[in-house]
């Protein structure tokens, strides 16, 4: 006996959606709206009347930077922006060419106001007559002729223009040795064949060449305690040998100069 299953499928219709005028009135207003915002927004962040960043803070411990140069600095950025949309990152590298600057940290903070964190370089030698060495042997070009008075006297390096930590590092080396006689070292020299010369505060030039530098110098250490008053009648001592130097006297001419010069100081 056959018998037969009857399945009653039934299929529910989803409900159409309905979009009227005025559901589409509504969504337009709603975006013109948020459009709106959006440009209100962005010109009022641009709006140096509203947000203008009018004062800075100048932090550190500074002897060569002054608030001028740093205002000097930033007012060549053009255009200028306000508290929401100035870059820090363009005032960082503003303020990080002035010459005597070796870092900066800077922020903004509401409503107006920059904060300048600066370090300075601490000039540790005169590097080839018209630059600075600071105290990591690199080489900054600040002007020679700011120098205060206490850093009027720092030595006087010069080499090519790779070698000065190596030109620093052998001078800060070395200078004890002559310390130990009272002596000072003016000027260090490594000429592009990298030989060394020395110019001692009482006039002496020292022909060191480029080996053997530290035997050299100690060589000069045992010569020089053995000088008489006639020392002050060198002009060089070429110390480029084996054992031994050879001395060179001041002309009668140069010693009457150098006379006068003593008489005059």
């Amino acid at each position: 006996m056959e018998s037969t299953l009857d399945v009653e499928t039934e299929y529910k219709q989803r409900p159409r959606l309905k979009f009227s005028w005025v559901d589409a009135s509504f969504l337009l207003f709603v975006v013109a709206l948020i459009v709106f915002g959006i440009f209100s927004t962005v010109a009022w962040m641009r709006d140096s009347g509203r947000l203008p960043l009018s004062q800075f803070v100048l932090e550190g411990d500074l002897e060569y930077v002054h608030s001028t140069d740093v205002q000097s600095a930033l007012s060549h950025i053009h255009p200028f922006g306000t508290f929401m949309t100035q870059d820090v990152n363009q005032l960082q590298t503003a303020v990080e060419s002035l010459p005597w600057v070796a870092s900066a940290a800077i922020r903004k903070q509401w409503p107006n106001t920059i904060k300048v964190f600066l370090m300075e370089h601490h000039p540790a030698a005169i590097w080839n007559g018209n630059a600075l060495l600071n105290s990591n042997g690199q080489i900054f070009y600040a002007d020679v002729g700011q120098l205060h008075q206490q850093d009027q006297e720092i030595v006087k390096l010069y080499g090519p223009e790779t070698e000065s930590e190596r030109v620093l590092d052998t001078w800060r080396e070395i200078k004890s040795q002559f310390a130990s006689l009272g002596l000072q070292i003016t000027s260090v020299v490594l000429n592009d064949r990298h030989a060394w010369q020395l110019i001692l505060d009482n006039g002496i030039r020292l022909e060191l060449g480029k080996d053997a530098l530290e035997e050299r110098i100690q060589r000069f250490v045992e010569l020089y305690r053995h000088m008489d008053e006639r020392v002050q009648q060198i002009s060089y001592i070429d110390l480029r040998y084996d054992t031994g130097a050879a001395i060179g006297w001041l002309t009668e001419d140069q010693r009457q100069e150098s006379s006068n010069d003593q008489g005059h100081g």
